[in-house]
């Protein structure tokens, strides 16, 4: 019965179920899109930066009240935070690694230090790490131009930028000097373009026994950096690691606040189109099936005549409702998978590559599809009510 209506009236039935196909597409692109948007920005933020980094405790002002009752507080001038190592680093990193959250865990050191060719210096941020473990935070074969990623006991990798204005590539020596006064010179065996301007010209890797002993921390770290399996819960995992270690424990979305803004604001967003389409996808469902409602007025007292239930009068509109949803949906998903190839065609780098991989997620497919029949089913139920509640003798004489 509900079929046979949507076939009386054809055209209402295809120019809403055009409709509510519409809708579904414009969902489904959007989704995969900005879903695709997101994973690529995160993935470039994340490529280049541990998910969280523990460093030691910052010293604290310890006021002495005994000594001085009417000191006030906003008159102690914070201390000067010094570089150390973590206080047992080695049981640390251990305890880390039997979290569930964490991924990877790698010690490192990182100083300030001067590079020296000849009779040109440059300031150089040095980070002395275990390659093998830090390959699986940072992967440096990735961002490699020369060379090769290797950090033997007096090698080191520099970024594009400092090789070009010091003139040297692979192969050549440099002076690396640190700020206790020791010094000592390493072979170039790798180039690296971080993708940053800054970043290229100030950063440097050695290993990490070359770079305790130049910069200072025989046997120590001066940080840990840890990947987590969900890079969302980042920050969770932080609190939690700060609080069982006493560390100071700086996730990427704290260090990338207005990013991680920006990305909730996405999906803010995604969140209000899909909403305010689903919204008038339902009003069409609704006023389409009140006017059939009206137009089959006689026809329902007939049947209730003839004894149909109410129940079964209200499953007759709400089938109808589910029926224009959901072949809505399954229309809409086709354009929408259609509108997202012509899109990665469309819309590419200089290489002749899509500007960002875009995925088509069968889950999202099916929720939409869910959304749809279920938008249809609710948007039905005010004229399905309408039609259960019409008295036969009323509606057979019109």
């Amino acid at each position: 019965m509900a079929s046979r209506f949507l076939r009386e009236g054809r055209m209402q039935s295809l120019f809403i179920m055009l409709g509510v196909a519409i809708g579904v597409a414009v969902i489904v692109f959007m989704s995969a899109l900005m879903q695709g948007l997101q994973t690529n920005l995160v993935k470039r933020v994340l490529t280049a930066q541990p998910h969280i980094q523990l460093l030691p405790p910052k010293e604290q002002v310890r006021i002495l009240h005994g000594q001085d009752a009417a000191l006030r507080v906003d008159q102690v001038q914070a201390p000067l935070q010094r570089l150390k190592s973590i206080d047992q680093w080695q049981a640390v990193l251990h305890l880390l690694r039997a979290l569930p959250e964490v991924r990877v865990a790698s010690p490192a050191v990182s100083g300030s230090t001067f590079i020296q060719r000849g009779a040109a210096s440059r300031a150089l941020s040095l980070t002395a790490v275990d390659l093998a473990l830090y390959q699986s935070i940072v992967n440096l074969s990735e961002k490699l131009v020369a060379g090769q990623a290797r950090l033997q006991a007096s090698d080191i990798l520099i970024g594009t930028e400092l090789a070009a204005e010091l003139g040297v590539g692979v192969g050549d020596k440099l002076l690396v000097q640190s700020a206790t006064g020791a010094s000592r010179h390493f072979t170039i065996v790798g180039i690296l373009d971080f993708g940053n301007k800054v970043a290229n010209q100030r950063t440097g890797f050695v290993s990490l026994h070359s770079g305790q002993s130049l910069l200072g921390y025989p046997g120590g770290v001066t940080s840990i950096d840890i990947t987590v399996h969900d890079v969302y819960a980042a920050q969770e995992v932080a609190q939690r690691i700060q609080a069982h270690t006493g560390l100071q424990a700086d996730s990427w979305i704290q260090t990338n606040a207005q990013f991680f803004s920006a990305i909730r604001s996405q999906s803010m967003a995604n969140t209000a189109i899909r909403f305010f389409v689903g919204l008038s996808v339902a009003f069409g469902i609704a006023s389409v099936l009140v006017v059939s409602v009206v137009q089959r007025a006689k026809e329902i007292g007939i049947l209730r005549a003839m004894g149909i239930s109410r129940a079964q009068v209200m499953r007759i509109f709400l089938l109808q409702g589910g029926l224009l949803g959901l072949g809505g949906a399954v229309i809409g998903c086709a354009l929408g998978i259609l509108a997202l190839q012509l899109w990665l065609q469309m819309v590419q780098t200089a290489e002749g590559t899509p500007m960002f991989a875009v995925a088509i997620d069968l889950t999202m497919l099916f929720q939409a599809l869910a959304l749809a029949t279920l938008t249809g089913l609710l948007s039905a139920w005010a004229p399905a009510v309408r039609a259960a509640r019409l008295d036969p003798v009323v509606a057979i004489r019109g």
